[in-house]
């Protein structure tokens, strides 16, 4: 299949999203599961309404998940047997990424379909992503969502495989366009990786505002189990180094008045086991184990009650390309103390909506939750600014500006074509 096959220019019409390492219905707070997968869901689900057929392919990993199941309206999740059928740690995925490819190759000659344009991601969907599109001869385009090298840099002691660091280096010029969710991300991919402005595309992240908007504190509470008196600080995401949360148990230890103090952590599943061990142990340490509950990994459906349950939302990350849990608690009416790392500097405003902290040690995050637990009008205020901010930030806008960007180079794509067909 090539595009000198096709007729004339038009717009993409059927959308193939690589999800090789996670699903995006597989409950939040996993080892692999976060804003990204939120993302996939929410912008397919958006797409499919823009008449495109929008086909979003994962890694099967249980003999139990249906083959394909449509999710939305126009918008199916197709499983792809590539290695064991079982979860396997990210580290050791690329030696699947050929079988991956050749299972969506083998799906697509089965359902005798074309498909106009691959949108990857992660990195180990962008390297099966490439082996489809020479194959195709369509247009690709790459959403890392955290890169290697950043990662790296963000946390000396962080370990990513040579695998990854030399893929990333090549697909970040190989693929039509990189989709970044900030300028911060856009300059890095410069700075670290020299790539031009215009292949480029910054394009923020999105929330649901009917399903991430303030709502009773009391009936929250009241479902999650929580006193109404209780100052709830939240913290939301995976259970790993990265997300500073030994920085935040910490900093739970130096607030003055903890009596009514509750850290509720969201996230984490059972491969989480020996981070969970480490904070929990650190909580032990400090004096704070009876005020830190973990509450597991949570329904991306059921998060709402938890943010309208807090009363500020803590993100102490060493590294974030966006952070999605700090547009949806703003939206949600919860200031926010954020580190001032990757889009968080960007997302949150600083000293309007919450506080961005520009060191990651527990004092600074203790003295701004203090001042927050403290003065209620204060929080109030921040919650309400967040509330006005996030209204700029929409899922439809996100599909629009991706809708603006696939015809763009669907028409490049074709008009290049016919231009080697015609010579």
């Amino acid at each position: 299949m090539t595009l000198a096959s096709r007729a004339a220019p038009c717009a993409a019409s059927r959308i193939a999203v690589l999800s090789m390492h996670t699903s995006p219905l597989a409950p939040l707070g996993g080892a692999a599961t976060g804003g990204m997968n939120v993302y996939i869901h929410e912008v397919s689900e958006r797409l499919a309404r823009s008449d495109r057929a929008i086909d979003v392919f994962t890694r099967r990993e249980s003999a139990a998940a249906p083959a394909v199941m449509e999710f939305a309206p126009g918008a199916r999740l197709i499983q792809i047997e590539a290695g064991p059928v079982a979860a396997v740690p990210k580290a050791e995925l690329i030696e699947f990424a050929a079988d991956f490819a050749a299972g969506v190759e083998t799906f697509r000659a089965a359902e005798a379909i074309t498909y106009d344009l691959v949108h990857s991601h992660y990195w180990l969907s962008a390297v099966a992503g490439e082996r489809l599109v020479a194959d195709w001869g369509v247009p690709h385009i790459a959403m890392f969502h955290t890169l290697g090298e950043v990662k790296l840099r963000a946390r000396a002691s962080e370990h990513e495989p040579p695998e990854r660091l030399e893929a990333e280096r090549h697909l970040v010029h190989s693929v039509d366009r990189v989709v970044a969710a900030t300028d911060y991300e856009q300059r890095l991919l410069r700075q670290i990786y020299g790539v031009p402005r215009s292949r480029v595309e910054v394009i923020p992240l999105g929330v649901d505002p009917e399903r991430f908007c303030p709502g009773s504190r009391e009936a929250a509470r009241a479902e999650l189990g929580l006193a109404d008196d209780a100052q709830v600080v939240l913290a939301v995401g995976r259970i790993e180094p990265l997300k500073g949360l030994d920085i935040l148990i910490r900093a739970a230890a130096q607030v003055t008045e903890r009596s009514r103090l509750q850290l509720l952590i969201v996230g984490g599943d059972e491969a989480a086991r020996p981070e969970f061990d480490r904070l929990s142990a650190i909580a032990e340490e400090v004096g704070v184990s009876d005020l830190v509950r973990f509450a597991g990994a949570v329904g991306h459906e059921a998060l709402p009650d938890y943010y309208r349950a807090a009363d500020v939302v803590v993100m102490p990350s060493f590294s974030e390309s966006f952070g999605l849990v700090a547009v949806e608690a703003m939206a949600s009416g919860v200031p926010v103390i954020a580190s001032r790392v990757g889009g968080l500097a960007s997302t949150v405003a600083d000293g309007r909506t919450g506080y961005l902290v520009p060191w990651r040690c527990p004092e600074p995050f203790a003295e701004k939750i203090e001042l927050l637990l403290r003065n209620r009008p204060l929080r109030d205020a921040l919650g309400a600014a967040g509330v006005v901010r996030m209204r700029d930030f929409s899922w439809e806008s996100v599909a629009d500006r991706l809708v603006g960007l696939y015809d763009e180079l669907d028409r490049a794509a074709v008009a290049g074509a016919e231009s080697v067909a015609g010579g």
